[in-house]
């Protein structure tokens, strides 16, 4: 029997369960979350660290099984492969708050392997699997310094906070935020809302903790009974005599350095700094050390240096108040930014802060042009897409080039994240949209700068975002009790720091945002600071691209699709489509269109031409039209019979004009009056039960109303089928 401890969260019972399964993993935890939810995780750890490696290799896993949702995979291939994108940051979410908390100099390889058994596709699992990783390092022999857990916080239409709310009550509340964290601090913050103030996001993130803490308690609890005795790893650390010889040796040279400007300059003064160079510097008392320095290559001598210059920057910072780059805490570099950058695509944007450099180009399509996603989870398709790419140039490196990395996928969703409050409805604005931003040149805050871009380059496509939105990265440095709170961090800040906490809006409120962190916690009053000097950093922001581009261009680019949207009555859908498509696809192979039609009646005509979608639109609406008693119209002859000749007065629709209702006097041929292909205005004097039509181009001429009998008491013959043959059927 499993080893259990339960608790409410969110209103529904929360089940931690170990020693049933995975039992030859180092650890391992099953989170049973309302009746529907199950995950697995599972964590392992290699009996010594790979030679020569320096650096905490983790590996965090989050897999989604179809059969958890109970479907099978679309498409030709019916096993998962690679994960989706929901996957790759569900998995960030497992890291992120996670590796702080390994011991410094941990060095074996550890494994984290979150698996989703089951699910309800209304509640997301990812912070299921936060808390399945945290519980199972807290069971497992793993040297892991505090438990972690994690939830997600929206609102109710009240307004009142809930706890893992489902997907529908995302959209109801307008925020979605998720929260890892320990029993003393917030590890990770992440989430979206549609302009919620500092404020609010700050009593969110306060009644997260409170139910993180309650998980963490639990787990806790359970671990004291059933966790195993943490094993002996030794920490690599650089030999004491070592540091203490490079530190003498090479502080002036880090402190000059670590106060150039510009980042070329900076780097190029660091890669001055070699174990060659420590190698030349030892004098005849040296020998040791010399030794040392020859024979332990230059990861020590590296992690050395490292560390001096994380202290300097601590000295330069908070003590004396100023930043490698000579700004302020609160300054942010030089902005500037252009539209309409290149002329081809429909809309683009350069935006640039300091050394950090982003083009962004928008491109609009057919509704039929969305994502569609096949997830465990009930998400709707995506009419918004927003890529980002990080090309080794950008930061002057050689590198392979492959597909996106997590890095990259998680960039990109912020920054879609951030824009989506903002975005005109479907309803307004008919079109797919996809946004692909270039990093060309990087010193810190990249993705902020993607937001940026966005919205530049939305604006110069013409697309009628409500509002402008920047973003902007902050960090922390502390030194003993002191901190300093930094706005728009470079590169040096983030990498030597101990917080990237991203923040992007409107003037109105936050939309997105995203906090890491490399300590063990971080207060409330640290991110009040921080939020407070993000609002005036961001509002800066926007000041500067309301100088490049107030608002949205009012006329589309020349490129961009034209889309003109028809309601019609879904019982006619199938007299636009046609048998086999026959009939909407001579309407694209005519006009050049794009037609996308929706189950509710709903028919999108894009083309690159207004002229196009306009003709295409005048043919469904025929198509779609309804023939009325008594309403006039031009049609055309299509067929002559000896007893009168058959009219099209709409596409699909077609009615006799019985010889007697050709002309107003006697007609002794049919040839005499009309022809095929003749157009001739008729009015529609009957239509039976049967939907035939009865026209008369004679009731046109002499305004005589035809009811009645048309032809010495007889009627009008007709054919049965509407198409040919003879046959005559007596009005009754």
């Amino acid at each position: 029997m499993p080893e259990t401890v339960s608790l409410e969260i969110g209103g529904r019972t929360l089940v931690i369960e170990t020693g049933e399964l995975a039992k030859q993993a180092n650890g391992s935890a099953l989170v049973r979350y309302g009746d529907e939810n199950v995950v697995l995780a599972a964590v392992t750890i290699s009996a010594k660290p790979r030679e020569g490696i320096d650096f905490f290799p983790l590996t965090c896993e989050f897999e989604e099984k179809m059969y958890a949702a109970g479907k099978i995979p679309g498409g030709y291939i019916k096993r998962e492969g690679r994960p989706t994108e929901h996957g790759v940051l569900s998995a960030r979410q497992i890291d992120r708050p996670i590796r702080p908390l390994f011991p410094e100099g941990f060095r074996n390889d550890v494994m984290i392997v979150s698996t989703v058994l089951s699910i309800d596709p209304e509640l997301d699992a990812d912070v299921l699997a936060v808390c399945a990783a945290g519980a199972a390092l807290a069971f497992s022999d793993i040297p892991f310094e505090k438990t972690v857990a994690a939830v997600r916080v929206g609102r109710d239409e009240s307004g009142k906070w809930i706890c893992n709310p489902t997907l529908p009550q995302y959209e109801t509340g307008g925020v979605e935020i998720v929260v890892a964290g320990t029993a003393d601090g917030v590890m990770m913050v992440e989430g979206a809302a549609k302009e919620i103030s500092e404020e609010d996001f700050l009593a969110a993130v306060e009644f997260a903790h409170t139910e993180v803490k309650k998980i963490v308690a639990a787990i806790d609890k359970l671990a004291k009974k059933v966790g195993k005795p943490k094993g002996s790893y030794p920490a690599q650390k650089p030999d004491a005599d070592l540091a203490a010889f490079i530190e003498k040796k090479f502080k002036d040279d880090v402190a000059v350095a670590m106060r150039i400007i510009d980042k070329t300059e900076r780097n190029a003064a660091f890669a001055k700094i070699t174990r060659d160079e420590a190698i030349a510097r030892c004098g005849k008392k040296d020998d040791e050390v010399k030794a040392k320095l020859e024979t332990s290559g230059s990861k020590d001598f590296d992690k050395i240096i490292k560390s001096m210059e994380e202290n300097e920057l601590r000295v330069m910072v908070v003590d004396e108040g100023m930043r490698p780059d000579g700004r302020k805490a609160n300054e942010i570099r030089p902005i500037w930014s252009k539209i309409h950058y290149v002329p081809r695509v429909h809309g683009s944007g350069v935006f640039t802060r300091g050394q950090t450099q982003v083009f962004t180009a928008a491109t609009l399509g057919s509704i039929s042009d969305e994502q569609r996603l096949d997830w465990i989870i009930a998400v709707p398709n995506k009419r918004y897409m927003h890529f980002y790419n990080f090309p080794p140039y950008s930061v002057g490196e050689t590198r392979p080039m492959r597909g996106p990395g997590r890095r990259e996928i998680g960039h990109g969703h912020l920054a879609e994240t951030a824009m989506l409050p903002v975005l005109p409805s479907e309803e307004d604005f008919p079109y797919t949209l996809r946004l692909m931003s270039e990093v060309l040149e990087s010193n810190g805050s990249s993705s902020m700068a993607s937001v940026c871009g966005s919205t530049l380059a939305l604006m110069d496509a013409g697309v009628p975002i409500k509002k402008h939105v920047a973003g902007i990265a902050m960090g922390l440095i502390l030194h003993g009790k002191k901190h300093a709170v930094l706005s728009d961090i470079q590169g040096l800040e983030d990498a030597l720091g101990e917080m990237d906490f991203k923040v992007a809006g409107t003037v109105d409120g936050i939309t997105a945002i995203q906090m890491d962190i490399k300590v063990q916690g971080i207060t409330i009053a640290i991110m009040r600071e921080a939020l407070a000097q993000a609002k005036t950093g961001r509002l800066f922001i926007i000041d500067k691209l309301k100088e490049t581009i107030a608002e949205p261009n009012k006329e589309l680019s020349k490129y961009a699709p034209r889309m003109i949207v028809l309601t019609i009555s879904p019982d006619k859908i199938k007299d636009v489509i046609g048998p086999g498509g026959k009939i909407i696809n001579k309407i694209i192979a005519d006009t050049g269109v794009k037609i996308d039609i929706e189950n509710d009646g709903r028919v999108f005509i894009a083309s690159p031409d207004g002229e196009g979608a306009e003709k295409a639109r005048k043919m469904v609406e025929a198509l779609t039209k309804s023939v009325n008693v008594g309403e006039t119209y031009m049609g055309t002859v299509t067929r002559l019979m000896n007893f009168g000749a058959f009219v099209a007065v709409l596409p699909g629709k077609e009615g006799l004009v019985h010889i007697s209702q050709l002309a107003p006097g006697r007609v002794e041929k049919v040839e005499d009056v009309v022809k095929v292909g003749d157009e001739i205005m008729v009015k529609v004097v009957e239509i039976d039960s049967q939907g035939r039509m009865n026209l008369s181009r004679k009731a046109v001429l002499t305004g005589e109303d035809p009811s009645g009998p048309l032809r010495s008491g007889e009627p009008p013959p007709r054919e049965r089928n509407g198409s040919g043959g003879g046959g005559r059927r007596r009005r009754e």
